[in-house]
C-alpha cells in the first residue's frame, strides 16, 4: 500500500498484489483508431496468479476476514471466474481455506481459471443456475459454511451483497486514486476511464474516488453481464455505501457515469466477433492480451465509441486493463471461427 492510499488508510490490507499497477502509453493502438491519444492501466499486471483487478479487491476482503478470525472463506460465481481464482490463490498465500460454489456441472474442459483454482487448491462445488442472483445462492453458501464448520473452521462468506460488495468498491476507490496520481505525475487529463462492467464495483470504486479528488475524468463501463438498467442503480447503492464505509462526504448519483450496454453479444460468458476483433487489434498493436469475457469486450465498446466518433481531441482515454488471461485459454473453441485461418 502507498502512503499516498488517503482515501482508504481507514481500512485494513494485506499485501497480496503488485502495486501500483502501471499507466502506459498506447501509441500504436492510438494511430491505428485515429482518435485520442490512449493509455492503459495494466490492472493485468497485479501479480497473484495472472493478476487482474481482483487481487486488490482481495486485499480488503481478506483482511477484513482475518480480522474477524476467518481461517476459511467461501465464495461463488461462474467456473472460469476470475475472483475465484484470485480468491483460490489469495487463500494458498494466506494459509485460509477457500470453498468455491461454481456455477456449472463440473463436467466443463478443465482449462483456464477451472484448472488454476485445482492447482490453487481450492474446494469446488457445483451448482446448475447460470443466474449469479438467484435467490437460493445464499442458501447454498450457507451449507458450505455449515460443513466448513463442522470441520472446526470459523468460515466467513465473500458474496456481493452487503459488507462484500462494499469492501470490494472501497478496493477500486484505492485504484482511482493511484490512477489520479499517475495522470498527475505525467500531467494528463483523460477525458474518460474505459472499463468492463461485471458487477459494477469497479466503476463504482472509480467513480467515487473521481469525484471525491474533484477530477473530471468521466468513467464509462461496458457491460458484459446486464442491461444499464439493471447494473446502474446497483453502482450507485455500493459507490455510496464504500463512500459511508471510507468516511468520504462525497456521493455518487446516475449521472456520473456512463453504461454502454451494447456490447454483450450472446451475453455474459460468451465471446463476440467484436470482442475478438478488439482482442487481435490490441495484440497486434501493443502486444496487450485481453480475454473474450471482460476485458475484450470491453475494449470493443471502446473502439466502437470511437469509431462512431463519440470521442475526438488531445485529451487522452484510458483503458482500464482489468486482467482475465485464463480466459482467453478457455475459450480458444469458441474463438477459432473468427480467428484468420
Amino acid at each position: 500500500m502507498s502512503r499516498s492510499d488517503r482515501l482508504t488508510a481507514s481500512l485494513a490490507r494485506v499485501p497480496l498484489a503488485q502495486l501500483p499497477t502501471p499507466l502506459e502509453a498506447a501509441p500504436r493502438l492510438s494511430a491505428e483508431l485515429g482518435g485520442p491519444p490512449i493509455w492503459i492501466k495494466r490492472e493485468d499486471l497485479s501479480g497473484l496468479a495472472l493478476g487482474g483487478n481482483k487481487p486488490r479487491q482481495l486485499e480488503f476482503l481478506m483482511a477484513a476476514a482475518l480480522a474477524d478470525g476467518a481461517q476459511a472463506v467461501v465464495t461463488t460465481a461462474a467456473v472460469q471466474s476470475n475472483f475465484c481464482r484470485a480468491c483460490a490463490a489469495a487463500g494458498a498465500k494466506l494459509g485460509i481455506k477457500v470453498g468455491l460454489l461454481l456455477r456449472g456441472t463440473g463436467q466443463e474442459d478443465l482449462q483456464g481459471n477451472y484448472l488454476l483454482d485445482k492447482v490453487l487448491g481450492a474446494e469446488l462445488r457445483f451448482t446448475d443456475t447460470q443466474d449469479p442472483y438467484d435467490p437460493r445462492i445464499p442458501l447454498w453458501l450457507d451449507e458450505f459454511v455449515a460443513d466448513f464448520t463442522l470441520r472446526g473452521l470459523k468460515t466467513q462468506v465473500l458474496h456481493l451483497p452487503g459488507r462484500t460488495g462494499t469492501l470490494g468498491a472501497a478496493a477500486m476507490v484505492c485504484a482511482g486514486e493511484e490512477m489520479a496520481r499517475q495522470f498527475a505525475d505525467r500531467q494528463l487529463v483523460p477525458q474518460a476511464v474505459f472499463t468492463a462492467v461485471g458487477s459494477g464495483l469497479t466503476v463504482a470504486g472509480l467513480v467515487l474516488a473521481f469525484k471525491a479528488l474533484g477530477l473530471p475524468t468521466r468513467v464509462i463501463g461496458i457491460s458484459v453481464q446486464r442491461p444499464a438498467s439493471f447494473i446502474v442503480p446497483l453502482i450507485v447503492e455500493r459507490a455510496n455505501a464504500a463512500a459511508q464505509l471510507l468516511g468520504l462526504a462525497a456521493r455518487v448519483d446516475a449521472n456520473d457515469f456512463d453504461i454502454d450496454d451494447r456490447h454483450m453479444g450472446g451475453g455474459y460468458g460468451v465471446p463476440s466477433q467484436d470482442a475478438v476483433g478488439a482482442i487481435l487489434l490490441g495484440g497486434r498493436t501493443e502486444g496487450l492480451l485481453f480475454d473474450p469475457i471482460y476485458s475484450g469486450k470491453a475494449l470493443g465498446g471502446m473502439v466502437a465509441q470511437l469509431r462512431e466518433g463519440c470521442w475526438s481531441g488531445s485529451a487522452p482515454l484510458v483503458f482500464f486493463h482489468s486482467g482475465g488471461a485464463p480466459g482467453l485459454f478457455a475459450n480458444a473453441a469458441q474463438l477459432t471461427q473468427w480467428l484468420p485461418k
